[in-house]
């Protein structure tokens, strides 16, 4: 990707000049949805991707259904998912809850019951009002992040990942990038115990790494020449404007870039490599310390080496029509996050029969460090927009929404010079003003 110095001329204004997103994840296909909401339906918009479109977001067939492989859950609070989903036109679908326990490597710690009330009993009797004091700190940082909706909603955008974290939560959010989840947590009187048997088994589950996490984890014109690959050989095209929907660090495949100094064009930090092992089999009961059925259908595990696995879920088809209540006793299809590939051992200790197993190998998330230095830039060069550093605060799939809807935000505040839409201090003020 270059930036010919001989056609740095600037484009007519009354054309809306071509795009380019590059990486067609759920970030890459954002970007592509909210160009077209910024800049007007008629943009020419190009969509690059070297592999399948969804990116960390796939399925994957068993036995002729489909399966989540990936990102999956939409959190009703997650918005701008909501809104998509809705003007896609898709259904949400309505699953039977499922029974989770978390296993220690030698026996269960917790085991979740059918009654509401016993679960909190059995909760405040093992971790006292650490469950409590937990969700009251969440739903503080939730509240807050919410506000990402309002500024969004009224054309604010932000020049960079900091400051959109700073004009969240100001300081407080910012600390958290560089505090340990555990330490954290432990300052707002949640126990020790609690940590491990409850929070670590989550995040091994979500990152598959341990507590340790930061505690965050929620101009003028140029022309870029796009080279790349087809099946018929290399082809390029020239745009005014790239966003840059992949992660640009050391252990993804490269894109070179030439002629925008001072980037160089990757960032420190490596991804965490995790292992879905799909297998259709039915769980040995016995390795679990049960001698008849086992009645769990989701397992988590604590940080432990006694355990070779993150965690165990049992998984409902995409197309669940037809489908009737799945005893996790039963032959159905689980889903096994590890931090290594499976051996034989492992999966027959795991299973007493399966009928087959897939694997897909996972660069899931950043692997956070509290010590990391400061979040990629948002703006790589004048026309040139990267995505993935929002990630590197936290990552899941309405993240990458919230960063590109910021990123062409930006970009089109930067293209028409709306400056005033740009990094505006006391927004929730000036929110209320407007009002």
């Amino acid at each position: 990707m270059a930036d010919d110095e001989a056609s740095r001329q600037p484009l007519p204004l009354a054309d809306h000049g071509n795009k380019a997103v590059v990486g067609a994840g759920i970030g890459g296909s954002a970007a592509a949805y909210f160009a077209r909401q910024e800049f007007g339906p008629d943009i020419a918009l190009d969509v690059f991707e070297a592999d399948a479109v969804g990116g960390r977001l796939a399925t994957i067939d068993v036995n002729g259904k489909a399966y989540e492989a990936g990102g999956s859950v939409i959190h009703p609070l997650n918005l701008h998912l909501v809104e998509i989903a809705k003007s896609l036109g898709l259904k949400q679908q309505k699953i039977s809850e499922k029974k989770f326990a978390i296993f220690d490597g030698t026996d269960f710690v917790f085991v979740e019951s059918d009654w509401y009330i016993i679960n909190i009993l059995r909760i405040l009797w093992r971790y006292g009002f650490s469950y409590l004091r937990m969700q009251l700190w969440v739903e503080d940082i939730v509240d807050q992040f919410m506000s990402i909706y309002k500024y969004q909603s009224r054309g604010y955008s932000f020049s960079s990942n900091e400051k959109l974290l700073f004009g969240l939560g100001q300081e407080d959010f910012l600390k958290l990038l560089k505090q340990p989840l555990d330490e954290v947590l432990l300052q707002q009187g949640v126990s020790r115990h609690f940590i491990n048997e409850v929070v670590a088994p989550v995040i091994r589950t979500n990152y598959g790494q341990g507590t340790n996490i930061s505690a965050f984890v929620g101009s003028e014109a140029n022309v870029y020449e796009l080279i790349y690959e087809t099946g018929s050989g290399q082809s390029r095209d020239v745009y005014d404007m790239v966003f840059v929907c992949t992660p640009l660090h050391t252990d993804h495949p490269p894109i070179s870039f030439s002629g925008v100094e001072p980037f160089v064009g990757h960032f420190s930090g490596s991804y965490q490599q995790i292992f879905a092992t799909f297998v259709h089999g039915t769980v040995n009961a016995s390795y679990f310390n049960y001698k008849t059925k086992l009645p769990i259908s989701v397992i988590f595990t604590t940080s432990t080496d006694l355990v070779f696995f993150n965690s165990l879920g049992m998984l409902t088809p995409v197309n669940i029509s037809g489908i009737g209540h799945q005893d996790p006793s039963e032959m159905v299809v689980w889903k096994v996050f590890s931090p290594h590939a499976l051996t034989k051992v492992e999966l027959h200790t795991l299973f007493s029969l399966y009928h087959s197993k897939q694997d897909i190998d996972w660069l899931a998330t950043p692997h956070y460090n509290p010590s990391q230095q400061k979040l990629p830039p948002i703006r790589l060069h004048h026309g040139l927009y990267y995505l993935n550093g929002l990630e590197w605060a936290a990552s899941c799939m309405e993240m990458a929404v919230v960063a590109a809807k910021n990123a062409v935000m930006l970009a089109n505040a930067n293209w028409y010079g709306h400056t005033e839409h740009v990094d505006q201090n006391d927004l929730l003020q000036r929110i209320k003003t407007e009002l």
